[in-house]
């Protein structure tokens, strides 16, 4: 069993409620004359949605068997997409319904996690940040740099982004995945 005192940032438990969910953030919480209490923002492992609740201190939770597995990303094919276990060689298929958005950051033989769930493969999880060339994009103004302005650009996934003006085709970018937006150039 996990208690409230057990939390940290990346931990996977089953709430009752919720079903598995992973901790992004935890607080310890108490105003004056009020019972403590645990605010705690949660990452869903099935959907991948977020949600805000608290829990007391004495509240316990079950706990849940997961493992880690490196993967390759191989190739996307009747929708489905293909990755290698990377201890084993062993190929998996996912269907794209489950990965959602994650489709839009993977490239061929990018290096990413399978999540395994009571030795059942429940989701991958892809690196934070991923490098990314821009196929396509709008020429920037020049001498327009006085703000902090952006322009439409296309990723060789096909994924729109918004880069700021000095970015031009066939450039390197660096993605934050959690988010889908520009960190750097590469």
């Amino acid at each position: 069993m996990i208690t409230t005192s057990d939390f940290k940032e990346g931990l996977i438990f089953e709430d009752p409620i919720e079903g598995i969910v992973e901790i992004v953030e935890y607080q310890h919480h108490r105003k004056s004359q009020a019972r403590a209490v645990i605010r705690v923002k949660l990452k869903k492992i099935e959907t991948g949605t977020y949600l805000e609740t608290s829990y007391r201190p004495e509240d316990k939770f079950k706990d849940v068997s997961v493992e880690k597995r490196p993967f390759a990303y191989l190739y996307t094919e009747g929708g489905m997409a293909h990755f290698m276990n990377n201890e084993n060689f062993e190929q998996v298929a996912v269907p794209l319904e489950k990965l959602k958005d994650q489709i839009k950051y993977m490239i061929d033989n990018m290096e990413c996690i399978g999540l395994y769930i009571n030795d059942q493969l429940f989701n991958i999880v892809l690196p934070i940040k991923v490098a990314l060339t821009v196929k396509s994009t709008v020429p920037g103004v020049k001498g327009d740099t006085v703000s902090n302005l952006t322009k439409d650009a296309e990723l060789e996934t096909g994924m729109p982004i918004k880069v700021p003006l000095f970015i031009n085709e066939g450039d390197k970018i660096i993605i934050d995945t959690r988010y889908g937006t520009y960190v750097e150039r590469a």
